[in-house]
């Protein structure tokens, strides 16, 4: 059963959540929070296994309260809860820690699986997502910013396929299929981009890739 700890300022989100999310068998609501502040304070006490963190909140914003928690508890997931797909604070979201983040106007099935799904270590960005993100991430990496040299070359150049693909927002299965193999071969590629990268989940490499220059789409890109 996964732990959550709901965190939205409107009262009415949260009791909607609440009775959707409860009536599911492998999720357990520990806890809810109105603004960043007491969401900190409660995944300190609490431990949940995934945050759902609104992003626009009084006293403290989403993007605020979960840089502070995954600075202090990196284990805990945090999924970002919008309303719209292209969120300006979703970049600075998922730069501050988050695994991803779903539109409040999803289908529960499609919550309730995202909530699984981030709390098993993977991530929850869509194509279209995942594009607008690497475009965000682009953009705020100072020109200044030098690559970890050391950290890029000890990537393979399998590893670096797979990074670039999922700046492509391409599933383990469309990644398999255009690389002619299997999707546990997939799997055990971003295993070792994790590793070497030292993040959680794959949102975090997409994060980290475009730190280092490698999905840079800006002119004059350092990527490789």
């Amino acid at each position: 059963m996964t732990t959550v700890l709901l965190v939205d300022d409107e009262a009415l989100t949260r009791e909607i959540l609440r009775d959707y999310l409860s009536s599911d068998p492998t999720i357990e609501i520990v806890g809810e929070a109105s603004n960043g502040k007491s969401a900190v304070v409660q995944a300190a006490s609490l431990q949940p296994e995934v945050i759902l963190m609104d992003m626009q909140m009084p006293v403290m914003d989403g993007v605020a309260a979960t840089a502070q928690i995954h600075q202090s508890n990196p284990e805990i997931a945090i999924l970002g809860l919008s309303t719209f797909a292209t969120d300006r604070y979703v970049v600075d979201l998922l730069r501050a820690g988050a695994s991803g983040y779903i539109v409040k106007d999803a289908k529960p099935q499609e919550i309730t699986d995202a909530i699984n799904k981030v709390a098993a270590g993977e991530s929850i960005l869509s194509p279209q997502v995942a594009r607008h993100v690497v475009s965000g991430l682009a953009n705020s990496i100072p020109a200044e910013v030098e690559a970890d040299a050391e950290l890029i070359d000890a990537l393979t150049d399998k590893e670096l396929e797979v990074i670039k693909l999922l700046g492509r927002g391409m599933s383990n299965k469309e990644m398999a299929t255009e690389l002619f193999v299997t999707e546990s071969t997939i799997k055990a590629r971003f295993v070792k981009v994790m590793e070497k990268f030292g993040v959680r989940d794959r949102v975090q490499i997409l994060v980290k890739a475009v730190e280092q220059g490698l999905l840079d789409m800006k002119p004059g890109s350092r990527a490789r």
